[in-house]
């Protein structure tokens, strides 16, 4: 503790006590900096914890640690007295098969559900079926059902383009409109999340005047790298209690790499290197059913006998 000398003259105590008490100004400010600091020291947290193991996820990370921020920010600006616009966080998922969109949008739901932006957090599937009638009007009941089933969680609806698939006379543009007219209906009560193809989601846009501009996020997801195909590959047998001998590792990402470089039409991704791995345990399986006593290695080593792809 700093003590004033009662031998000092009236001024130079004034001039002491002002130099202390902007120095214990400073250092309440330090601490509520610091306790602050404190008491949420990882503010993205949340968003790390569900997506931190992604592969080839940053930009998307990146895109829902800005949503985060801009929440805890609107709050802050309410207590302060400052005015606040609710977000609107619909968003359009464009990309290849098997490059994690439904995974992502499931994640999503968790997140904004622990950001208190959600009241249910629950996940809802959905693609043209689940939407389009048989008859006039049985569209817009199914579609009514289903986004109310939706309140408080994420509607996903995957291949949203095929709703569009049909013209002007076809039922699933009925099946849009009357989207549409429950955004405005229920208004930040849930998420609305449409899913496809670049090209096709493109044109499907145009198929409402208002749809559009009812989206106002957009991730892409691009195709995976060789190295990322990789990575996923070694995560799936992982979470299988298997590995992937090195020559395995080596096989694998030369095909990735060859496959990459003459990309088919149809090229599946993440759900391409799935099918690619269950095929090697199951080789893997049978190979070693014909040994006597095998070890623990050997049960949980998937090698290059097991790695078998079909070339086109």
């Amino acid at each position: 503790m700093i003590q004033v000398n009662s031998h000092l003259s009236v001024k130079q105590q004034g001039q002491i006590n002002i130099i202390l008490r902007d120095h214990n100004k400073q250092a309440a400010e330090g601490t509520a900096v610091h306790a602050e600091t404190e008491a949420n020291p990882h503010p993205f947290q949340i968003v790390d914890d569900h997506l931190a193991s992604f592969v080839g996820m940053d930009r998307l990370r990146g895109k829902v640690k800005e949503i985060y921020a801009q929440v805890l920010i609107a709050e802050k600006r309410k207590q302060a007295g400052l005015s606040t616009d609710n977000q609107v966080l619909h968003m359009m998922f464009r990309g290849n098969p098997g490059t994690g969109k439904t995974t992502v949008a499931r994640a999503l739901a968790k997140i904004f559900y622990d950001m208190k932006l959600l009241s249910k957090g629950h996940f809802v599937e959905a693609d043209r079926g689940d939407l389009v009638g048989e008859y006039i009007g049985h569209t817009a009941q199914k579609t009514k059902a289903l986004i109310k089933k939706s309140l408080g969680g994420v509607l996903f609806i995957d291949e949203a383009y095929s709703l569009a698939r049909g013209g002007e006379k076809d039922f699933g543009k009925e099946a849009v409109d009357t989207i549409v007219k429950c955004m405005e209906d229920h208004h930040s009560e849930f998420i609305l999340i449409l899913a496809g193809y670049p090209k096709e989601m493109s044109r499907f846009l145009s198929l409402n005047p208002g749809l559009k501009s009812r989206f106002p996020i957009t991730l892409d997801f691009p195709d995976y790298t060789s190295e990322e195909l990789l990575e996923i590959s070694m995560d799936m047998v992982k979470t299988k209690d298997y590995k992937l001998s090195k020559e395995a590792q080596w096989k694998l990402k030369n095909h990735f790499h060859q496959m990459l470089q003459r990309l088919p039409h149809n090229f599946s991704n993440g759900r391409y290197v799935r099918n690619l791995i269950e095929e090697a345990i199951r080789k893997h399986a049978t190979r070693v059913i014909e040994l006597r006593s095998p070890s623990k290695e050997t049960l949980m080593t998937l090698d290059v006998r097991d790695i078998v792809f079909e070339e086109k």
